[in-house]
């Protein structure tokens, strides 16, 4: 692309008559018929991690994930004068390169060739040079002084300005409860990588083999680090490492790095490029893709888009995205630059509906005006969300931190964000995590065609998924309510039990539980009983509240869900002590008296005897007892006032005596 944020391009493969001027085609094939891959061994073309990413989400292995039938690739490599550039599955195509017009003749001729068409001319001198103006503004870094290391509360020391960016999602509250991109993968698409593996903000993942590997799309080799600094920029949102000066969103993450972009011209094999990247990707089993790349005109204009385009299934880039999506690939895309040229709006992929296309604001929440506008052609709330894009803190060529401008920059940084909240919840699929920023958007009830949604608030994210995924249940047994619940958790939250009663309107706190031990938040399963005494019978509800947040400036809590339990009898407190009781006392006039017996044993003869404080025997009965506390009631209402002494027996032997207060 010729302006702004490395994007993408390409129309729907745009027929134009072979001639001189291309040296680069698209051949599509009608069909993969004589495959030897079945859909009964997919780890011949998926890892196991990819394999596990459909089964996790319940997705279907389909005629998409088989390659593309080796013979047919075999007799196109057969053509004198082709060289077979990248092969796309998803779309069943894939480039070549020639100058010779009869191999085109040969090519259209074979029978499982359904097209063939020019999509790029050659590459004049070096691919590695860059044509000026394809990626303004966003090479116009400056330098942000060093930043003097703090302390703080938090888990990672940012920086001023690092601190910022992420504060403005909420985002560091995620790296403090241990989500720090662990065990995730992103890919990231875009034009190169330039000396990734020896700036400074780079260190870590470096020294800790988080580059998990590389591919160069535009030159078919495996080396990325010698082409265009616009990737490694990119990179640095996510990755960097530099306490107290630049920290990335999700710099414990592991890494492919695609080269799809030619940095030198634009042409629709980029899109072609760009799909096959998203293809590897989703092959070696990455969760997150990042790209700061999108199309909408070439450098031949017969190749440009339109607006009416932008509809999510016209483009190469497009069509690609939204089948990515399917795989259950998280896809990031950046939405363009455009906001201040005439074409105005969004750029591909960033139209598909499967894809979180990202708009550019600030770190105060401004817009940047530079920023592409939604929505999608056909009335798709875009952009998505928006993330910090202007005076983005990046990772400079000549080993300085600086900063940047551009939507490139907003994708990778909502895209480091989202890898660390996913990583928290895996039992959610893509399309559900983003369904999740876009609720947790400031603008959600009110999206507009700048920032749609608006800027995700990564904590209440992080609590609607959380309320979602957690439950409880209660049982009654034996007079005790066992309550059962699952949640996530680290050992600095806290839990509340709380219950209410029969005839009760509001809870109230009963008990608080220490989670289990733990710094990186994981699933944990806890249970309480509570032992009922004396209650009336009837619904009893109980829930818990989950204090994710414990700081009194920013106490966070929610609530998960209510389980109730129908108590149908009375309950009994259990003796503990064996004790004579008399209830009420003192007693006043004629109101009866309770004897309450508490021992365990069984008593079939149980007399009863009332004596006056001179020892004379007022009054006897007789009674029993089974197991447990028994209750009598005692006619008193004859007795004179004063003191007596009431005692009971088990046969001849005494069990214990109580004193009562006749007024």
């Amino acid at each position: 692309m010729k302006r702004c944020l490395l994007l993408l391009i390409v129309s729907s493969l745009v027929v134009v008559e072979a001639n001189a001027q291309f040296t680069r085609y698209i051949v599509k094939f009608k069909n993969k018929a004589g495959t030897p891959y079945t859909f009964t061994n997919p780890s011949a073309y998926l890892s196991a991690r990819a394999i596990d990413r459909r089964t996790r989400y319940n997705i279907a292995i389909d005629s998409t994930d088989l390659p593309v039938t080796p013979s047919y690739l075999n007799q196109l490599s057969s053509v004198p004068n082709v060289t077979v550039l990248n092969v796309s599955k998803w779309l069943n195509q894939v480039s070549i390169q020639t100058s010779d017009a009869n191999a085109i003749t040969t090519i259209n001729n074979f029978s499982f060739v359904q097209s063939v068409t020019g999509i790029a001319a050659r590459i004049a001198g070096n691919d590695r040079q860059t044509t000026p103006g394809k990626f303004e503004p966003e090479d116009l870094t400056t330098v942000v002084p060093a930043q003097r290391t703090t302390a703080t509360t938090d888990y990672y020391n940012y920086g001023t300005n690092s601190y910022n960016e992420i504060k403005l999602h909420n985002g560091e509250f995620l790296h403090n409860v241990g989500l720090r991109g662990q065990g995730m993968q992103v890919a990231i698409l875009d034009a190169g990588f330039f000396s990734y593996n020896t700036l400074r903000a780079f260190d870590s993942i470096n020294l800790n083999g988080q580059v998990l590997g590389t591919w160069d799309f535009v030159s078919r080799h495996a080396s990325v680090s010698e082409d265009h600094s616009h990737g490694m920029q990119c990179l640095s949102t996510i990755a960097a490492n530099i306490p107290g000066q630049f920290v990335g969103k999700a710099p414990k993450a592991s890494f492919y790095l695609y080269r799809t972009e030619e940095s030198a011209t634009e042409y629709p094999i980029e899109e072609h490029n760009w799909v096959c990247g998203a293809e590897r990707a989703d092959s070696v089993g990455v969760d997150i893709i990042s790209s700061s790349l999108g199309y909408y005109d070439f450098d031949n204009a017969a190749f440009n888009y339109s607006y009416a385009d932008m509809n999510g299934r016209t483009t190469i880039a497009a069509r690609g995205a939204t089948i990515g999506a399917r795989k259950g690939l998280l896809i990031f895309n950046a939405v363009g630059n455009e906001g201040t040229i005439a074409w105005h709006y969004l750029i591909t992929p960033s139209d598909a509906d499967s894809v979180a296309a990202v708009g550019a604001v600030s770190a105060a929440g401004f817009v940047g005006n530079f920023s592409s506008y939604g929505p999608s052609s056909d009335g798709q709330i875009k952009p998505d969300m928006a993330s910090v894009g202007v005076s983005a803190v990046v990772q400079n060529t000549n080993n300085t931190i600086g900063t940047n401008n551009g939507t490139s920059f907003a994708c990778p940084n909502m895209a480091g964000l989202t890898t660390c909240l996913w990583q928290g919840f895996p039992e959610f699929n893509s399309i559900k995590i983003i369904r999740t920023l876009q609720q947790a958007g400031n603008r959600y009830s009110t999206p507009d065609d700048r920032t749609g949604y608006g800027i995700p608030n990564l904590k209440l994210a992080f609590t609607n998924l959380l309320t979602e995924f957690a439950t409880s249940s209660a049982s009654f047994n034996s007079c005790a309510v066992t309550l059962n619940w699952t949640s996530k958790d680290v050992s600095a939250m806290k839990y509340e039990v709380e219950r209410k009663m029969p005839g009760e309107t509001v809870f109230t706190k009963i008990a608080d539980i220490t989670p289990q031990a733990g710094t990186v938040l994981s699933n944990h399963t806890y249970q309480f009983t509570n032992t009922l005494q004396s209650i009336t019978p009837g619904t009893f509800s109980y829930r818990v509240r989950q204090i994710i947040d414990t700081a009194a400036a920013s106490l966070t809590a929610l609530y998960i869900n209510t389980a109730s339990v129908m108590v149908t009898s009375d309950c009994i407190p259990p003796i503990t002590e064996e004790r004579i009781t008399i209830q009420p006392n003192p007693v006043e006039g004629s109101i009866t008296a309770n004897l309450v017996v508490e021992i365990n044993a069984a008593v079939s003869n149980m007399p009863i005897v009332i004596f006056d404080m001179y020892g004379n025997r007022v009054f006897q009965m007789k009674s029993s007892k089974a197991t447990g506390r028994k209750t009598i009631s005692l006619p008193v209402g004859t007795l004179q006032a004063g003191k007596y002494i009431i005692k009971v027996f088990d046969g001849q032997k005494p069990i214990g005596s109580a004193m009562l207060l006749k007024l």
